[in-house]
């Protein structure tokens, strides 16, 4: 049996869409008083909620904590088994293409995995996620920068540390190679 990719480009809008429109309509959230409270404008939330385009990471995230949901339950999908190939996953870009998120594994609200990819010589800063928020991340190739808090630390391949993500925080490659992360975000805390 063949079954439709439901990461498909259009499809993966749609949950988006879908998912954003239950959760603001069951909290009782007008759009204009979510787009203000998470500070995007009503027109890119009303485009979002429609379904027309994936929206950027950044705008993803903003959405996310706005609703106080982990980002995983805006792309829902549910499955007894499922497998994350990197060919066939869901890509979350900064408005700038630097960085690119691929969320893994539906959660359950504990915890979220991804695959990210970090351009050479490039930095996508993050902003502060919820409160309780811890990040666990791994350099899987190359070389990772990451400033925490206004500390600096630095990374290596197969190298891994976990800090509050409630901070604010940037993830800089400082090498000519592609950077690959795996990242879980812990919402045990919360």
């Amino acid at each position: 049996m063949v079954q439709s990719n439901p990461w498909e480009e259009g499809a993966a809008g749609k949950r988006i869409g879908a998912n954003l429109r239950q959760f603001r309509t069951n909290r009782g959230m007008s759009m204009e008083h979510l787009a203000k409270k998470i500070g995007i404008s009503k027109l890119t939330l009303m485009n979002v909620e429609r379904g027309e385009g994936n929206p950027t990471l950044s705008v993803i995230w903003k959405i996310a904590n706005g609703l106080n949901i982990p980002v995983s339950a805006l792309l829902s999908i549910e499955s007894d088994v499922s497998i994350a190939r990197k060919e066939d996953g869901l890509k979350l870009m900064s408005s700038d293409k630097v960085f690119v998120a691929e969320p893994l594994f539906q959660s359950h609200g504990l915890y979220e995995l991804y695959r990210g990819y970090l351009q050479p010589h490039a930095e996508y800063p993050s902003e502060a996620h919820q409160f309780g928020v811890i990040e666990y991340v791994t350099v899987m190739s190359g070389k990772l920068t990451l400033e925490v808090g206004g500390e600096t630390y630095h990374l290596n391949e197969y190298d891994s540390i976990k800090f509050k993500g409630d901070l604010d925080h940037k993830y800089c490659n400082p090498t000519s190679a592609l950077a690959i992360l795996h990242f879980v975000i812990s919402y045990h805390s919360m």
